[in-house]
């Protein structure tokens, strides 16, 4: 019995270390307060202003900030990759949205924008994804080494955050189909009625 514990717990072990992804391999034990502030990230929204999901895009760059990177500082980086992050105040009350400095654990930028190898300096834009919900959000990019572990990062000053409306799911195309499908049952209905009269008529 006491073997067949043993298996069990193994067997239990392997699994979960198979489920476990890259991305959160990468991030185990890495805390955003040890990484250096070297990226210079900046999006094209206003402070305050209203993007709607699936429709307007944002302009991103992302270069080195050569004043707080000693020179040579960005041997080490491989690649780039751009959240979208949560603003605190639309973390307030939840808990699946939350910021935390191990970022194994960190909820706030769930949503990624893009991932491109290191080039100093970068260009993207993105069209706001339609699962994006409503809130307030900032950018964030991470610079990646050759095991996708993040080692630096900038981000938009998030008390300059931007909003997003999200896709309520009723969408224009929706609304159009809905009112024919009634107007077809209000006619459908009529001519029951009428059907209806001529047979007690006869």
């Amino acid at each position: 019995m006491a073997r067949f514990r043993v298996v069990f717990c193994v067997l239990l072990l392997a699994l979960g270390a198979r489920h476990v992804t890259p991305a959160a391999a990468a991030a185990a034990g890495v805390r955003l307060s040890a990484l250096a502030k070297t990226l210079v990230v900046e999006a094209s929204p206003r402070a305050g202003q209203v993007l709607h999901a699936g429709e307007d895009t944002i302009t991103l760059t992302w270069s080195l900030n050569a004043t707080a990177a000693a020179a040579g500082a960005d041997a080490g980086y491989k690649a780039v990759k751009v959240t979208l992050c949560y603003a605190p105040a639309s973390q307030e009350g939840r808990g699946w949205r939350k910021s935390h400095d191990d970022l194994s654990k960190d909820k706030a930028c769930q949503f990624k924008i893009v991932q491109q190898p290191y080039a100093g300096a970068g260009k993207f834009e993105y069209r706001v994804a339609r699962d994006v919900p409503t809130a307030s959000y900032y950018v964030r990019a991470y610079a990646l080494d050759a095991s996708g572990a993040q080692v630096a990062y900038g981000e938009t000053a998030p008390e300059d955050c931007f909003a997003v409306a999200g896709v309520t799911g009723v969408t224009a195309s929706i609304e159009v189909a809905a009112g024919v499908l009634s107007a077809f049952s209000v006619a459908a209905l009529a001519v029951f009625f009428v059907l209806e009269n001529r047979k007690k008529n006869k």
